[in-house]
């Protein structure tokens, strides 16, 4: 879950998982920018897909358009404000939940703060790498000249 996020974003390692083929990946509009050194993503493209929330006593289906990006990190997709838009969910953050409405109630979608601090070690670790690797480019243009 992501409030900032104007997208909702898919990691193409997570369609490949799920056995989606590429050539469904549409065109996309525009880049947009990341959070790691602000640098500008450019998508491989947008693909629509049902995401469901609940079980299958209470559960509600969306189509929801997902941004298919190239770059790693340590979750599989980003729920952005066009998914909690499309299912009037409200999240909270404080307690790692989020709820919306559903033909047979209310639905709580819920996480772990154990899951949540290994996604965001596991984040704060990838943009070292990716720091340290572009620190080295700098590096090894300057030592060339």
């Amino acid at each position: 879950m992501d409030r900032s996020s104007g997208l909702n974003i898919m990691h193409a390692e997570t369609q490949d998982a799920m056995g989606i083929d590429r050539s469904r990946i549409r065109p996309s509009r525009a880049p947009f920018h990341i959070t790691v050194l602000g640098k500008q993503a450019i998508p491989l493209g947008q693909i629509d897909l049902p995401v469901t929330f609940g079980d299958p006593t209470n559960y509600r289906t969306e189509t929801l358009t997902f941004e298919v990006v190239r770059f790693h990190r340590s979750f599989h997709a980003i729920l952005g404000r066009p998914c909690y838009v499309k299912f009037i969910a409200i999240p909270n953050y404080t307690y790692l939940k989020l709820r919306m409405s559903s033909p047979h109630g209310v639905i709580t979608i819920s996480s772990s703060f154990q899951r949540a601090y290994q996604c965001e070690v596991e984040t704060y670790e990838i943009a070292l790498a990716v720091v340290a690797s572009e620190e080295l480019i700098v590096i090894q243009e300057e030592t060339a000249e």
